[in-house]
């Protein structure tokens, strides 16, 4: 199980990083592209909060566990990360975005499983 965790901590934070640089650092050549129309609707101290939020995400599911410096920030990172995966899709819900609420869902899903999974079933130490 723990190997499967750490696929999910690598594909996961994989991920959020690669989505915090689209929408933080090729915002202009990102906010055309399918998918990502609801960047026109959010303000710009926003679209970087959430850009930030997503690369700490994305680093604090493999940092603390990779170096062992404070490892109980892994699965914290992945239980926020689920809740923040959670106001997404009730923002594209809202904006009718259904194709984003099921990536949002999906990824809810395997975050919450790496949180529970590192707080009660392989937990780091």
């Amino acid at each position: 199980m723990n190997i499967v965790l750490w696929i999910l901590q690598i594909l996961l934070a994989v991920s959020f990083v690669f989505h915090s640089y689209m929408i933080g650092v090729q915002y202009e050549q990102t906010r055309t592209r399918q998918g990502f129309q609801w960047m026109a609707a959010v303000p710009s101290a926003l679209r970087k909060f959430i850009a930030i939020g997503e690369l700490l995400g994305g680093l604090g599911l493999i940092l603390p566990a990779l170096t062992g410096i404070a490892p109980w920030l892994t699965p914290l990172a992945a239980a926020l990360i689920a809740l923040l995966m959670l106001f997404a899709a009730s923002f594209h819900l809202i904006r009718r975005e259904y194709p984003n609420i099921v990536l949002n869902l999906l990824l809810l899903g395997l975050a919450a499983f790496v949180a529970y999974g590192r707080f009660v079933i392989v937990p780091l130490s």
